[in-house]
This record gives structure tokens, C-alpha cells and sequence, in this order.
């Protein structure tokens, strides 16, 4: 199997544009016992929420996604066999509480700032990250903490291309206020004014981004620390951009309906060159992101000469080797090639 160094050798001599996809496991390489679902599960059995231990009882399982497809696929068959109004107002609360909960242990299990990553691990990350976005490359991740934000902010100075679509929004004056001596004032963090230059997508949504109706915000540091912030929004029930919905059309369809979801889709839909992907299992409720490659592999417009040529996927266990062999039939590229994620190293 391809080791990292020999997958970015071979890229490196081919001039390919190198992408990445990141998933859950680039979370769990830095911190296992805090980013693995187990983790959140045992966060969430020493809750006082009683219908939620039921729920975990009931469908055996430490993967949220799994229970809320069940909880999506059980309200459409009340909605659909049952006049009951109380039971299918009793799932949504349920759905409603799974989601508070699994947001209230990804904040509780999280590290409390940027600063609890060891400097050298963060040096260490931004190196793996500079590879792809110094070449003017995307990088996609479907994970919703904020590791891969506190590694970019943390080492901007080292790394192009980090912008990730949010700026400040002019504010004109009134017309009929018109002053030589007006200083501009600018509006909070919104999505749009960098979005021609955006080189970071997190595709699911993440902690610090917020759809507040009329436009999609970042949540930034004020007089706390942003996972304080993070934490003060949920308390009052503002939730952060987040897909939770069970399988790959669910998904597709949530992420369709957001302005900011929708543009990092379609932006992995056409990206070109070479994409590696690290973390990411290709898991059976992942078909949108292997219809979001073959996009690429297309081409814009069917164009042969510039579309996604190549995939490397990297798998950290015979089992992931197994499983990503078993499902390679499905991507549509004209190469796809399997590297042992263990040589990456990112965090150390």
C-alpha cells in the first residue's frame, strides 16, 4: 500500500492541483477519546434525558446519525399510519433533543480553546494543510468542530489561501446623509464577501457557523473564548449550521436548502486535478459525497481535459481497506488508489 509521502511525491511530479477531504477521523487522530462516537455516546448515557437512553437502548448503536435515521424513519411511518398527532410530536421532540444533546457533548468534550492543542502539534497540522492550499487546492471537511478552524487561524501567516468566505459587509450611509468625513461601517462576520476566494469548505456545517435567516454568519472571538460563545448561542436554542439528517439523501437535501452548504457542495462537485481524502470512511450514508466526486470526475460541461483525474483514500485498518475496496465500484474516476493514513502524521 502507498504510504502519504509517495501519494504527494507522485502528485507532486504529475503538476496535479491537490485537494482534500477530510472526515471524522482527522478529529480522532489528534484525540480519540474525545472525537469518537463512542465518546459522544458516553456522554450522552449520563444525561437525565430518559427518552434519549431509551432511544440508545432500543436501536443499540453509539452512532448518532444512525438513531436520528431511525427517529426520521419512524415519524414518517406515524405521519403516514397514525392519527396520533401526540406520538409524531413526541418523535420530533425526541429528534429535537437528540440534536441539543449531541451538540451539547461535542461543546462539552471539545477543547476549551485554541491554545490546549500543543503548539507543535498545530505547526505540525499546518504543514499537512499548507501542502494543498499553498497550491491554490481546496479543502473540504465534513467534520462540525473546530479543530481544522484553530490550526488555520492559529498559522495564517503561514499558510495562503485559508479563506474560508466570510468577511465584513460594507454598510453604506444613507444617500441623503451624504458626508465627506464619513468613516464606512462594517457589519459582522457574514459569508459572502470572500466567497470568490474561498479555499475552505466545511461541508456539514460546523460549530462556529450560524444561518440567522438572512444570512449565514461566523461566530468569533468577543469578550470569551469562541467555544463560550458557541456554548451561549445553544442555551438560547440558536443552533449552529449542522447536518444531522440520517442518510446521503437526507443529507443532500438539507445541504441543498443552505446558501453556504449548497456553494461548498457544488465547489467539491468541480474541482479538478487529484483529491486525497483522509478520515473519511465512505460509509453507507455518504452516497452525496461519492455523487459530489463523480461530478468532478466528469468535468464541467463533460470537459475531458480538466476535471478530477485521481482519488487517494486512506485507510487506517484492514477492516477500512476491506470496506473501501467494497464500495470502489461506485466512484467513477479514472484512478482511485488506497495509502495507509497512519504515515500521514499530521498531529505529530
Amino acid at each position: 500500500m502507498l504510504t502519504y509521502q509517495e501519494v504527494i511525491d507522485s502528485l507532486n511530479k504529475k503538476k496535479r492541483t491537490k485537494h482534500l477531504l477530510l472526515g471524522n477521523g482527522f478529529s480522532m487522530s489528534y484525540d480519540k477519546k474525545i472525537f469518537s462516537y463512542n465518546a459522544l455516546s458516553d456522554f450522552v448515557t449520563k444525561t437525565k434525558d430518559k427518552l434519549l437512553h431509551k432511544l440508545f437502548g432500543i436501536i443499540e448503536t453509539a452512532n448518532f446519525e444512525t438513531v436520528m435515521r431511525e427517529l426520521d424513519l419512524f415519524r414518517k411511518l406515524a405521519s403516514e399510519f397514525s392519527d396520533d398527532k401526540k406520538l409524531v410530536r413526541k418523535i420530533n421532540k425526541a429528534r429535537d433533543s437528540l440534536k441539543k444533546n449531541m451538540l451539547d457533548a461535542i461543546t462539552e468534550l471539545h477543547p476549551e480553546n485554541v491554545f490546549k492543542i500543543p503548539e507543535k502539534s498545530s505547526r505540525k497540522c499546518a504543514e499537512f494543510l499548507r501542502i494543498y492550499l499553498d497550491s491554490n487546492g481546496h479543502v473540504f471537511s465534513t467534520n462540525y468542530d473546530l479543530l481544522l478552524y484553530w490550526v488555520l487561524m492559529r498559522n495564517q501567516n503561514q499558510i495562503a489561501n485559508i479563506v474560508d468566505g466570510f468577511g465584513k459587509e460594507y454598510i453604506p450611509k444613507d444617500a441623503d446623509e451624504y458626508d465627506l468625513n464619513y468613516e464606512p461601517e462594517f457589519g459582522g462576520l457574514e459569508w459572502g464577501p470572500n466567497q470568490a476566494n474561498q479555499h475552505v469548505h466545511y461541508v456539514h456545517g460546523a460549530l462556529h457557523i450560524f444561518d440567522e435567516g438572512i444570512s449565514i454568519i461566523k461566530e468569533i472571538y468577543d469578550e470569551g473564548y469562541l467555544l463560550e460563545n458557541i456554548k451561549k448561542r445553544i442555551d438560547n436554542k440558536e443552533y449552529p449550521v449542522f447536518v444531522t439528517a440520517g442518510d446521503g439523501k437526507q443529507k443532500l437535501a438539507h445541504i441543498l436548502h443552505n446558501q453556504y452548504l449548497d456553494y461548498c457542495y457544488k465547489t467539491l462537485t468541480s474541482i479538478t486535478g487529484s483529491l486525497v481524502v483522509f478520515g473519511f470512511g465512505f460509509g453507507k450514508y455518504d452516497e452525496h459525497i461519492i455523487e459530489a466526486i463523480n461530478k468532478a470526475a466528469k468535468g464541467q460541461k463533460g470537459d475531458k481535459f480538466d476535471k478530477l483525474w485521481s482519488v487517494y483514500i486512506g485507510v487506517y485498518s484492514k477492516d477500512d481497506e476491506i470496506h473501501i475496496n467494497s464500495v470502489l465500484r461506485k466512484f467513477k474516476c479514472k484512478k482511485v488508489h488506497l495509502f495507509d493514513s497512519k504515515t500521514a502524521e499530521i498531529w505529530k
